[in-house]
């Protein structure tokens, strides 16, 4: 079973193009969703969910198209929005038992799992409080949970982890590690690569409505590249401009360069390129490649290759 398989899908908002011709056939699994802002993935997370009518191409969600079988592809998934989304004088139990009877469940059954869930995100003790009192750390968990409540195969997480402090977020991100454990499908949309390289087994990334790269995290951080740190005792500047003059991509990180070379290269052209120019390296070490190396690379490629 596919998570989701999109033909040439596009969406326009009058004369801009949203998503440019997407197509991608993604399987089940732990998903990351990348990309800068304005890059379209809260767009392509709301067609998927049926929420916004794509206008040309077509979309598959677990096995329901799009837009006949809207209904079903909501009982299907779970969806936690960036943006606080609630009524602020409703109790937690309230709102997410609500989004259970949204997705289809029967009231009784709905309050059930509510409490349930609520007992699973860490609220037990909250669920009778209204949300209007609770800290961002408990709104993002109660929308975990309302996502979470009618017991989908697949949810949609938009910046889990936004606004909260280094516990909060380690909270919440081994939460979603042990919902992705019971076997539900994760799509995780986020500009923390940190978060995705934490849950995701791969990752779409996209840029300016279109897609521009699918891959695993493995093949991501082994891809064709090797990374070195150096640092210099002075002259920074010019040892940039004379490894970039030479085909070499280079960016800044604190007070260290980080210079990436072909996948068998030794560093010995930044050695001789700084020899040559009579620049001491104080650090010169091989480094690992992240995520965040891979995508900034991928998309500097890509505007590069756009005129951007």
């Amino acid at each position: 079973m596919l998570l989701f398989d999109l033909e040439n899908l596009q969406k326009f908002y009058g004369d801009f193009e949203a998503l440019k011709g997407v197509t991608l056939k993604v399987a089940e699994g732990s998903v990351g969703l990348l990309g800068p802002n304005g890059a379209g993935k809260s767009t392509l997370i709301k067609t998927l969910l049926g929420l916004l009518r794509f206008t040309k191409g077509s979309a598959t969600v677990l096995g329901h198209r799009l837009p006949d079988d809207e209904l079903e592809v909501r009982r299907a998934i779970g969806y936690m929005p960036e943006n606080d989304c609630y009524l602020p004088y409703m109790t937690a139990i309230e709102y997410v038992s609500f989004g259970g009877e949204l997705a289809g469940m029967p009231r009784s059954e709905a309050f059930r799992r509510a409490h349930e869930v609520l007992y699973y995100v860490g609220l037990e003790e909250a669920r009778y409080r209204k949300l209007s009192g609770f800290s961002t750390g408990m709104k993002q968990r109660v929308k975990l949970a309302q996502a979470l409540v009618h017991g989908p195969r697949l949810v949609f997480l938009d910046e889990p982890t936004n606004g909260l402090d280094p516990q909060g977020r380690d909270d919440m991100l081994e939460l979603v590690l042990d919902v992705k454990a019971m076997g539900v499908n994760v799509v995780l949309s986020s500009h923390l690569l940190a978060d995705v390289e934490r849950v995701c087994d791969s990752v779409i990334m996209m840029s300016e409505g279109a897609v521009v790269r699918v891959a695993t995290l493995d093949e991501l951080k082994s891809g064709g590249e090797r990374l070195f740190e150096i640092r210099a005792k002075d002259r920074e500047d010019e040892l940039v401009g004379l490894l970039r003059r030479r085909g070499l991509r280079v960016e800044r990180e604190g007070f260290k360069l980080n210079v990436y070379v072909d996948e068998g290269d030794d560093g010995q052209d930044i050695l001789r390129c700084a020899v040559e120019a009579g620049i001491q390296l104080r650090h010169f070490v091989p480094g690992e490649l992240t995520l965040e190396a891979a995508f900034l690379g991928i998309i500097d490629e890509y505007n590069q290759s756009r005129g951007g």
